[in-house]
């Protein structure tokens, strides 16, 4: 019986420790998409109201970050926090804690910010030299509010990617630490 109790008392445990994981990545991804879409939305608040579904009435470049900040991105934390959770827990192996895992997420939170950075500011670039066609962008007559628009567009996508691929390279990373905590 005594053996029940512990081998219950230890899946709890590692259930409320995968669960940690869990809030870990959507939290993380929420906090940056807010601040994110904080910065992107004072660049053209028109990649907001007119290329996103209604769902905030508001021309507040604060508020529809804000909005915008949690729907678009508390998904892609649910989604990286299962193969988190098995890159950190699953196996044999000595398992991770959520508090353990702050660092790379943050590093991983870090390269996507400058992602964004690097591939929003070539977006503008390319759009103003003429490179990237903005014809198409008809909510502006103004050019440069259609490099603006270009600009959000490609930090959005250099966010998504980076986020996708680091967080593959961050769940390889996490198992490969727990196989050198055993040696």
């Amino acid at each position: 019986m005594a053996a029940s109790t512990a081998w219950t008392a230890g899946w709890k445990r590692d259930q409320m420790e995968a669960l940690k994981i869990l809030v870990l990545c959507v939290v993380s991804a929420m906090l940056y998409g807010i601040v994110h879409d904080q910065f992107t939305a004072r660049i053209c608040v028109e990649y907001f109201t007119i290329f996103h579904p209604p769902i905030f009435h508001t021309q507040s470049p604060t508020l529809l970050g804000l909005g915008w900040g949690i729907v678009a991105t508390w998904w892609f934390g649910a989604f990286l926090s299962v193969p988190m959770i098995f890159a950190a827990r699953a196996g044999h192996r000595p398992t991770l804690r959520a508090s353990q895992l702050i660092t790379s997420i943050a590093l991983l939170l870090g390269f996507m910010a400058v992602c964004a950075i690097l591939f929003g500011s070539a977006g503008y670039v390319l759009a103003r030299s003429g490179v990237l066609a903005t014809d198409w962008l008809t909510f502006s007559s103004s050019p440069a509010d259609r490099y603006r628009f270009m600009a959000d567009w490609w930090a959005h996508n250099a966010s998504y990617a980076s986020a996708f691929i680091g967080g593959i390279i961050l769940c390889v990373l996490t198992y490969r630490r727990r196989a050198r905590m055993v040696a």
